[in-house]
């Protein structure tokens, strides 16, 4: 993207966040101008993850009740928050590669992501989602059998492409109330998330102020804001991704993002 004669240069979405609100303003006014313009088919084209070069992407643990209670892990001391590696992050329709000599236990968790648009700290609950510039979302995959013996869970869900994220990214403007959104994962044709943002511990807000008090959340940042129940670990037998396996996480008002599975 290079939108010269309105002043803006940006040559991906990170650019475009740290030029701040205006920007953005400036380009959907001339949007509006162009709804006749017959650009080329999203079909044809092949997809980067939503957001490529977040200064960090965090992700929260346990912040649907349900999700905890089937990993019996405890979420009653507050938002539980690990960091994904930038290596994960991977794109809607990509393929990833399972590396079975480490892992044959990759499991899907469908999130809605968060991108921060301007430096948060200590913000209120009132103020908190003025700081979001767009909603996305995130399959987090992870490596089960990594995360129940290692004390932290950044590498467990950090291998190359285990962050799918797309397939775009919706500005907040679009999606007023993030916490009333109906959330499912597919794994293959088998429902097997089936939940909504309202069941979240914390919400959106919620989390971003707690977040800001201990560090400045800086544009661009992507915040994984948890899964629903419904996990693979969960299920009897286990529910693990395999070679040819199509995961798909669907978000009202976003789209769905869909993932390829292959072994290595």
């Amino acid at each position: 993207m290079f939108v010269n004669d309105l002043g803006i240069s940006a040559q991906n979405l990170q650019q475009l966040i740290e030029q701040g609100p205006e920007a953005l303003a400036k380009i959907a006014t001339e949007v509006k101008k162009f709804e006749s313009y017959a650009a080329q088919p999203l079909s044809e084209l092949s997809y980067a993850p939503a957001i490529i070069d977040p200064p960090i992407t965090l992700a929260v643990g346990l912040n649907y009740d349900e999700h905890a209670s089937e990993l019996s892990l405890d979420n009653d001391s507050g938002p539980v928050l690990f960091s994904l590696f930038p290596n994960s992050l991977s794109a809607h329709k990509a393929t990833v590669e399972l590396p079975v000599e480490i892992t044959r236990e990759v499991d899907y968790e469908g999130e809605l992501g968060v991108i921060i648009g301007k430096p948060a700290k200590n913000v209120t609950l009132e103020t908190a989602l003025d700081y979001v510039f767009g909603y996305t979302i995130v399959n987090d995959l992870t490596a089960r059998n990594l995360q129940f013996i290692e004390p932290q869970w950044s590498r467990c869900k950090s291998f190359d492409g285990f962050t799918p994220v797309g397939p775009i990214v919706v500005t907040a403007d679009e999606i007023p109330d993030p916490q009333n959104l109906k959330i499912t994962t597919d794994y293959n044709d088998l429902r097997v998330q089936d939940s909504n943002t309202s069941f979240m511990i914390r919400s959106v807000a919620q989390l971003i102020v707690a977040l800001s008090q201990s560090l400045t959340l800086q544009p661009g940042t992507l915040i994984s804001t948890g899964s629903p129940g419904g996990a693979g670990r969960s299920r009897k037998p286990p529910l693990y991704m395999r070679e040819g396996v199509v995961s798909t996480v669907t978000i009202e008002r976003i789209g769905s993002l869909t993932s390829y599975f292959v072994e290595v």
